[in-house]
């Protein structure tokens, strides 16, 4: 039973040598420091410096008796209010505490998807978020290493639902002038840029708050990177081109 009250003061914030003070002077009441210390089985120098700071806890109180200093363990309650008390002073602080978090640098999560099914998943994950605009560069890359059904029968119907919109920066080939044609009913803005100055083979796709989809068809990866920063700094990137370009 001891050993477990033991356990439970740690977690309540004591430290071994504290719990173990604390508990011999509950069952031996007032006593000596030399009975203390035999008791919690700790060196009898040791057994001073935490009975001081029992006592600046609140735990431990001493008193003269007979030209000597005897100690007893104050009322268990007073666990209790100091954990109180501690939580109150984390509560106070908690606000400034926040704050200075969102100042640190955060390193980016990314997630690794293999394989058609990992590259399904995705593109799945920019439907998390509804009523918004995705933008995306891509290639004709997907026609020759892709299932081009998951997107007509399931990812663009499910996107339209949602209400996403998309602006994409597309490879002029004839493939892509085929699939403009259904940028109306596919709640699509397209525009186009020759092979020449736009040899890219990827997917990237800028959604949400601070996602960016990254596929290559190819290879049969795709990665997802969550990103304030690199989402911030695509998305500039992304609308810069944009401008620049003839509708």
């Amino acid at each position: 039973m001891k050993n477990t009250l033991q356990k439970d003061l740690l977690d309540a914030g004591l430290t071994e040598n504290e719990s173990g003070i604390y508990l011999a002077a509950l069952e031996l009441g007032e006593t000596t420091v030399s009975r203390l210390a035999k008791k919690a089985g700790v060196k009898r120098t040791t057994a001073y410096l935490v009975i001081e700071s029992l006592k600046d806890k609140g735990l431990i109180t001493s008193i003269k008796k007979e030209a000597a200093s005897v100690f007893f363990a104050e009322d268990p309650h007073k666990l209790h209010s100091m954990l109180e008390e501690r939580r109150n002073k984390i509560d106070k602080i908690m606000p400034q505490l926040l704050a200075f978090s969102n100042l640190i640098d955060k390193k980016p999560e990314i997630r690794y998807f293999e394989g058609e099914e990992g590259i399904k998943d995705v593109y799945r994950d920019s439907l998390k978020f509804p009523d918004q605009e995705m933008l995306t560069w891509y290639s004709e890359a997907y026609v020759k290493h892709f299932d081009e059904k998951f997107f007509l029968e399931d990812y663009i119907p499910r996107r339209l639902k949602k209400k996403i919109s998309v602006r994409a920066i597309l490879q002029d080939s004839e493939a892509i002038r085929s699939l403009i044609d259904k940028d109306q009913q596919h709640l699509r803005r397209t525009k186009i840029v020759s092979k020449d100055e736009y040899n890219v083979s990827i997917e990237l796709n800028i959604y949400g708050n601070n996602k960016v989809g990254v596929i290559s068809y190819e290879e049969e990866f795709g990665l997802i990177i969550e990103s304030k920063k690199i989402h911030e700094s695509l998305k500039s990137i992304f609308e810069l081109v944009w401008g620049l370009l003839p509708d």
